[in-house]
């Protein structure tokens, strides 16, 4: 048969795209090899607009055992243990069908960690949904949380934290981000490089059926009007069939009869194979009528592409199969001999006989388009937007801490299982979230974060303050920050505007992670985020892993003690620009993005590190969205204790308690300990400012303005009941 120009335009190929595909095959590519091609070469598979400026990140220092290229990232944490991790996207199939998106990607996660030999301990997410009002939203927050949730509790994995932030840019496209956490022995690391000739390939876990054909293409492609019906293209999860896969997994690996293996994810079987294949410099070939199969007459073009879930893709030593699939039987779970791997460097997919794909397993990888798409420089905001001075601050903190952005996730956060494992030393809340290395005292500091309203006007310092922000959130609790793992949420990189925030962002967090020694260790790019045109902020979520050493010298961010000294570290300019009071009280998104030192941010976060490293100081946070006064209420309410401030500088109250100054952290301690941290930081030539005490039930300000915890926590705490208690949540728009 003869492809057509509208078969090649529904696989999301162009026109010139084709004609590489021709020259690489020396002919016409049938049905089934378009089909290939389509998900491999798909933005969600090849990253072909950005694979070129992604090469530019540090992803190298002394503790990193594997880097971006695997299924997920390894860095050693001491002791014989690794911890393995990364973050990525399923945007597109959770607004679909929220429920079954946002599961299966908390799936998709567990299988890329757990398929590294490791264990999964923890999970978060970063969530983004449009604006509150808008009729889909809850019905979306709803399945979402729900999704999660069920899949995860399910799983008996820790959810530890996220983030959630609303928008109106993500009305017609929320971004459902879900980071995995493992542990595993460095001595067991497993990689995919199906290296060798004559090896067995097997094909592990649930059945193929027909669902999830073409979500990777699906994920590479602008939301429209018609986008509701691409449900099939959604994925529908079993978390307890998952359950019996990881343990399988894990028994099978406590043995030596693995020579590489890989989960299947975007693109399926097709994927996981020539992946395989390529980075062990071989070929395969596969016989698809063994591939199990749970649906009748499936053909050879659904079997490749499908994205049905729970399932993984094993290369075994030759002789190794019957003990292998003992395994997997005793765990209820299909196991099947699909395939050899050969010293052809061919993808060879045979059918009822017959050979329905013949592909070099190169042209599916390192010929995959590489494109550098133009972009255009836009001049970065900048600025101090106007704002009303006259406004209460009291006033202003207590609606604050009422909007959706700053209220209270408990809502969320409840309806996960965070403390299954017993190893959950801080719950959701807290600047990171901490779990314990079991049968130690070491613990593991994790968090995500990004303020996609600083990604706008500036994405390069955007990216720069996401990944300071993850930093600071790990040395605020007291661990050292190791590493990061990446989600670069854009919209259309064939809009030279979109690509200008890809390429900054990109730089930015390059930038950062540099300066920190923080290392990109793995990742995932999520383009063409946009509905009818009309593309999200930038988004580029960091999930960044830091270690303590000895978890009883976990700092805090809640008060502790009444008459404690509340200090402030790092220089508050008043920076209003894009802030969640300009946004919030004025109504403005206007100005420049904070600027972001990173050798402040260094020399600051070192200094509260070292004092809590030393035992000195148990109550710390960093202080991000909402600036100075907002951290002081959080710090409150999170101790139930209050606290009496002062204006300490700058002549408008506005600026100096809302003002979103990077590079700050507010410490409360005793008072003689306090005094001895002052000193010791004006000797370093570290801003420092004394502000007042913790004490009583109210945050009082400036002597005289007041708000008692219990008005604040009704505020803070009731916004997500309300939103989420309406009798009726819409389905469609």
């Amino acid at each position: 048969m003869t492809i057509t120009k509208e078969q090649i335009r529904e696989h999301g190929l162009s026109d010139e795209e084709y004609a590489r595909i021709k020259v690489l095959l020396g002919r016409d590519a049938n049905l089934v090899e378009l089909g290939v091609f389509s998900v491999m070469w798909s933005e969600h598979c090849s990253y072909k607009s950005t694979r070129a400026h992604l090469k530019t990140l540090p992803t190298k220092a002394p503790w990193v055992i594997q880097g971006p290229g695997e299924n997920a990232g390894v860095i050693d944490i001491g002791d014989g243990d690794a911890c393995i991790f990364k973050m990525e996207s399923h945007n597109h199939p959770s607004f679909i069908e929220p429920y079954q998106g946002a599961a299966t990607g908390v799936g998709g996660i567990m299988r890329d960690v757990f398929t590294m030999g490791a264990r999964p301990i923890a999970m978060m997410n970063a969530l983004r949904f449009g604006e509150p009002d808008h009729p889909k939203t809850r019905h979306l927050v709803s399945g979402v949380v729900s999704g999660i949730g069920g899949y995860g509790n399910c799983m008996g994995v820790p959810t530890v934290g996220g983030e959630v932030n609303f928008h109106r840019s993500y009305n017609g496209n929320i971004l459902v981000n879900a980071m995995c956490v493992g542990l595993a022995r460095t001595d067991k690391i497993f990689l995919s490089a199906a290296k060798g000739a004559g090896n067995p390939v097997v094909y592990v876990g649930s059945k193929t059926g027909r669902d999830g054909i073409h979500g990777a293409t699906m994920a590479s492609a602008e939301f429209n009007e018609d986008s509701e019906e691409k449900r099939p293209t959604v994925q529908v999860g079993d978390p307890f069939t998952e359950k019996l896969l990881l343990e399988a997994c894990l028994e099978l690996m406590a043995t030596d009869a693995i020579i590489a293996i890989q989960d299947m994810g975007a693109a399926g079987l097709t994927s996981s194979s020539a992946e395989m294949a390529d980075k062990g410099g071989s070929g395969i070939e596969l016989d698809l009528d063994k591939v199990p199969q749970r649906e009748e007459n499936m053909t050879a073009y659904e079997m490749l592409l499908s994205e049905s879930q729970e399932r993984m893709l094993a290369v075994l030593k030759p002789g190794r199969e019957a003990e292998a699939e003992k395994i997997f039987r005793k765990w209820e779970l299909d196991f099947a001999v699909i395939g050899v791997t050969t010293n052809t460097n061919r993808f060879i997919a045979k059918h009822k006989g017959e050979i329905v794909a013949d592909i070099p397993v190169t042209s599916l990888s390192d010929e995959a388009p590489v494109y550098q798409r133009p972009f255009v420089n836009r001049a970065p905001a900048a600025g101090q937007p106007a704002y009303d001075k006259s406004r209460s601050v009291i006033e202003s903190l207590t609606k604050i801490l009422g909007t959706p952005d700053m209220a209270s996730r408990r809502w969320i956060w409840e309806q996960y299982d965070h403390s299954v494992m017993n190893d959950t030393v801080q719950a959701p809340g807290g600047d990171a979230a901490m779990v314990r290395v079991h049968g130690t005292k070491k613990a593991l500091a994790i968090t995500t974060d990004v303020s996609p309203r600083y990604c706008r006007p500036d994405p390069f310092e955007g990216g720069k303050q996401a990944v300071a922000e993850a930093w600071r959130n790990l040395t605020a609790v007291g661990a050292t920050p190791l590493a990061v793992t990446d989600n670069l949420n854009y919209g259309n990189p064939q809009k030279p505007e979109i690509m200008w925030e890809i390429v900054a962002g990109i730089q930015g967090i390059g930038e950062a992670c540099r300066a920190l020694d923080f290392p990109v260790i793995g990742g995932n790019c999520s383009l063409y985020n946009e509905t009818n045109g009309e593309g999200i902020l930038p988004t580029p979520a960091i999930g960044g892993v830091g270690l303590l050493k000895d978890v009883s010298k976990l700092a805090r961010a809640g008060f502790r003690r009444e008459g404690d000294v509340i200090i402030l570290i790092g220089e508050t300019r008043g920076h209003l620009g894009q802030s969640i009071y300009l946004r919030e009280i004025d109504g403005k998104e206007e100005g420049g993005a904070p600027p972001v030192d990173l050798a402040t941010e260094k020399k600051h976060g070192d200094f509260v590190r070292g004092l809590i490293e030393q035992g000195r100081v148990d109550t710390v946070h960093d202080l991000s969205d909402g600036g100075l006064l907002v951290a002081v209420a959080e710090m409150a309410l999170k101790g139930n204790i209050g606290a009496s401030i002062g204006q300490a500088s700058l002549p408008d109250a506005i600026p100096f308690f809302f003002g979103e100054d990077q590079a700050r952290y507010l410490i409360a301690a005793p008072f003689a300990e306090a005094e001895k941290i002052v000193a010791e930081a004006r000797d370093a030539y570290i801003p420092v400012t004394e502000l007042g005490k913790t004490g009583g039930d109210a945050i009082i300000v400036n002597d005289k303005d007041k708000v008692t915890l219990s008005k604040l926590r009704a505020t803070h705490e009731g916004w997500f009941p309300r939103f989420m208690s309406r009798e009726e949540i819409p389905l469609t728009n």
